[in-house]
């Protein structure tokens, strides 16, 4: 099941642009190990839910998996052979903006080969190009 908010203020926005890097939700804070962004763009919910069976898969219990995006704005599409001038269309499907240095996805428990070779099967499903980290302990 694709994740979407519950409620919205607003059904449709508008497309607007991806500026700058992430300043929040930048550092690996649950986990030890992180799936970073490296670009900006949108991750779809279905991804996003790719992603997460997919690193279940793998980690089959012995770790935990933190996922640290949600998909809260509405993408909209016209249908197909539809005119001009017909108004915007209806919401498609939901995306989480991203900016290059978001954390993505975090990883406790495994071991650091683990997690690279988790991350690594993460990483192809990702739309954009995406780097593993680790925890910064002070």
């Amino acid at each position: 099941m694709a994740l979407m908010p519950k409620r919205v203020k607003h059904r449709k926005v508008q497309r607007g642009r991806i500026k700058g890097k992430a300043t929040r939700g930048n550092k690996v804070v649950f986990g030890d190990f992180g799936l970073q962004s490296l670009e900006p763009g949108w991750l779809k919910a279905q991804t996003i839910e790719a992603g997460r069976i997919a690193a279940q898969q793998y980690i089959r219990g012995d770790g935990k998996l933190y996922i640290r995006v949600f998909p809260h704005r509405s993408i909209t599409s016209t249908p197909l052979e539809t005119r001009m001038g017909k108004g915007k269309g209806e919401p498609e499907f939901w995306v989480a903006t991203i900016r290059p240095g978001t954390i993505l996805y975090e990883l406790a428990g495994v071991t650091e080969q683990q997690a690279k070779i988790c991350f690594a099967r993460l990483a192809h499903k990702m739309p954009f190009r995406v780097r593993m980290i680790k925890r910064n302990v002070m």
